[in-house]
């Protein structure tokens, strides 16, 4: 008579099986983390950019502080922090979103929006040829 159970070999066999979709399936994982974390710059660069518009408005000219436009300068986990420059004589500004810790940490960096709505990753501001910054805000 037969007794029932697995072998060894077998459960070796699924162990390596298992292992081999695990490899597979954590880089695919971790970058996705990685743009849904990015989504949250994002976010903090949008609303800062709206917030400078209102300024612009009300004060004819753009904040040059993150203070100024009633803003956190820390995303809402964490994740990005927030400077802003600004030219009065010349009604120009930039932010920049900066990443804090390991669960932002990737190719693009740091994320950049001026006041024309140019966008920039890692340095480079769009059009850019190698498809970084498309890929970084998308």
């Amino acid at each position: 008579m037969r007794e029932k159970g697995f072998t060894l070999i077998e459960l070796v066999i699924a162990m390596v099986i298992v292992a081999i979709l695990a490899a597979i399936a954590y880089p695919s994982y971790r970058q996705h983390v990685l743009r849904s974390n990015r989504t949250e710059g994002m976010a903090l660069l949008h609303e800062a950019a709206a917030r400078e518009e209102r300024y612009l408005a009300q004060n004819n000219s753009y904040a040059d502080t993150v203070a100024k436009l009633n803003l956190s300068a820390t995303s809402a986990n964490g994740l990005y922090v927030l400077a802003v420059t600004a030219d009065s004589s010349t009604f120009t500004y930039d932010l920049t979103a900066t990443p804090q810790g390991s669960q932002t940490q990737d190719s693009c960096g740091t994320l950049t929006l001026d006041e024309t709505g140019v966008r920039g990753a890692a340095g480079k501001t769009e059009p850019d040829s190698t498809g970084t910054v498309k890929n970084c805000w998308r």
